[in-house]
């Protein structure tokens, strides 16, 4: 049997500074590098893969061919992704280019409402909250991360 000296717990102190805020920053720094991550994978795709993104009618959504379009998804996704990382880490440089990037990302997907709804508005939603978390009280954030 074991002592209860040695059972008890001893507490430990921890000092945390984050802030609800960092947790914010936090999300918004994952969701951009995951979205830029798949948008790399689907940019791949689209070089190496002419007949990976089909088109559902002859209406055309590409204003190019396919390999532009990968070439435009593997640079934006990069860009996406240094993004996240750059905010995750607290860099200004990140915020300003994560909010140019996310604007952008809102625009393109209005001009897609048509083609796919339900998914749009899901990522008009996502840029929305990862632009609120990348503008409200970043000195709190970037302090807590």
């Amino acid at each position: 049997m074991i002592p209860e000296t040695q059972m008890r717990a001893t507490p430990t102190a921890t000092t945390s500074t984050g802030t609800p805020w960092s947790g914010w920053l936090a999300f918004a720094a994952i969701l951009l590098a995951v979205v830029g991550s798949v948008n790399i994978v689907q940019g791949l795709a689209a070089l190496l893969d002419e007949g990976y993104f089909v088109a559902r009618t002859n209406n055309q959504l590409l204003i190019a061919d396919f390999a532009t379009w990968g070439w435009v998804l593997l640079i934006w996704g990069t860009l996406q992704l240094a993004s996240g990382l750059g905010v995750g880490v607290g860099q200004g440089w990140a915020r300003y280019t994560a909010i140019a990037v996310v604007s952008v990302s809102v625009l393109i997907q209005i001009a897609f409402l048509a083609a796919y709804p339900i998914w749009s508005t899901i990522i008009i939603a996502l840029d929305v909250i990862v632009l609120y978390a990348l503008t409200a009280r970043w000195s709190e954030a970037r302090a807590g991360l």
